[in-house]
């Protein structure tokens, strides 16, 4: 079955050890113009998970992210800001 890439990756949770490369292999197969929006602390910093044994930190040490939106959790009204944005 043939899918059409996604410009677009939206992620709302931190970057750990388990998903580190697929969600660089997801990356790498998007379309271009690429664009990534990080959703909440965890998806920017990696939240208050940072420090476990599992966790790297944010989404923005595998790819590079276009926009952070702030929050734990953020209002809908950010989220649709920063998919806006």
């Amino acid at each position: 079955m043939w899918t059409r890439p996604s410009p677009g990756l939206v992620v709302t949770g931190p970057a750990n050890r388990r998903n580190a490369a697929v969600l660089r292999r997801v990356y790498d197969q998007m379309a271009e113009p690429k664009a990534v929006v990080a959703v909440g602390s965890c998806a920017a910093h990696g939240g208050i998970f940072r420090g476990a044994p599992n966790i790297l930190g944010g989404v923005g040490e595998i790819v590079p992210v276009d926009v952070f939106v702030s929050g734990c959790p953020p209002p809908p009204e950010k989220i649709m800001a920063g998919l806006i944005a």
